[in-house]
């Protein structure tokens, strides 16, 4: 196949692996009483990647984001983050689940307001930090609405902001944009493509759909049924500042994404019903 100037030119980049370690899953094993969620995990996430987790439901893919954020941890095996052990809970990640989770009685200024308050900054400083925080996700002159006055996007923007709020280093998004539709799911992957990238944050993103899994990320680790394990990682050579727009009419994405559904198939066929 004859490579895209494109795509030679980040090849010529500098391997994402020469930067520092943010997070490292070494020979990870997780049950949950006699269930094996999963064994053997062995991952490193380094400082500004963009990685996603594909895999059958119920391989463990969440278990990992739950791992890095502290919410509980490994049975066997160790996970760090920039060196040290996680033995409690991580403040410098932010995790974004599939549910915006948004207090319907706060307005959007609200909302993004409550990980601000609980960190104790002043009216000021939270006023501040939510005008900025509205102008990045697209949100400015929304402040004042409820989240019952949203769209689904606007709904999410407005859950981004919020994980945003504290400026976490790494973020974790757990199937995020499953629930949208079709137009509105590329919107958002545009955009946390585009902050992620502004703000150099190090991201881990479940998904179970593999062309969001190829169209975002730098890497793509594969899971096996469960227990789950991570039988390759996938490199996607792709520009960092990609038009997810077009990026279907791309042949590097098409062959990428292509290769990705092969490795994936005999997982899917097998999975249970």
């Amino acid at each position: 196949m004859t490579t895209s100037p494109a795509l030679a030119a980040v090849s010529a980049a500098p391997d994402p692996a020469t930067r520092p370690e943010i997070i490292r899953y070494e020979n990870v094993g997780k049950a949950f009483g006699a269930l094996q969620a999963v064994t053997d995990i062995n991952l490193t996430v380094h400082e500004g990647e963009f990685i996603t987790l594909v895999g059958p439901s119920g391989c463990g893919k969440s278990t990992l984001l739950n791992m890095a954020a502290g919410i509980f941890a490994p049975t066997s095996g160790a996970v760090s983050y920039r060196g040290e052990k996680v033995s409690a809970f991580n403040r410098k990640v932010g995790y974004m689940t599939q549910s915006d989770h948004l207090l319907h009685w706060r307005t959007v200024a609200g909302n993004i307001a409550v990980p601000l308050e609980i960190a104790g900054l002043s009216k000021k400083q939270i006023r501040d930090r939510i005008e900025d925080l509205l102008d990045l996700v697209g949100l400015k002159g929304f402040g004042d609405n409820y989240p019952n006055e949203l769209s689904g996007g606007m709904r999410k923007r407005c859950a981004l902001a919020r994980l945003l709020a504290y400026d976490p280093e790494t973020l974790l998004f757990d199937e995020p944009f499953a629930a949208l539709d079709a137009q509105l799911r590329l919107k958002m992957q545009v955009e946390v493509r585009r902050i992620a990238t502004q703000l150099k944050k190090s991201i881990l993103f479940v998904t179970h759909d593999l062309d969001e899994a190829v169209a975002l990320a730098d890497r793509c680790a594969i899971f096996t049924s469960r227990p789950g394990t991570i039988r390759e990682v996938l490199d996607i050579p792709l520009p960092p500042d990609r038009d997810l727009f077009h990026l279907r009419h791309n042949r590097d994405y098409v062959d990428l994404t292509a290769r990705l559904w092969d490795e994936m198939a005999p997982a899917i066929s097998a999975e249970e019903h």
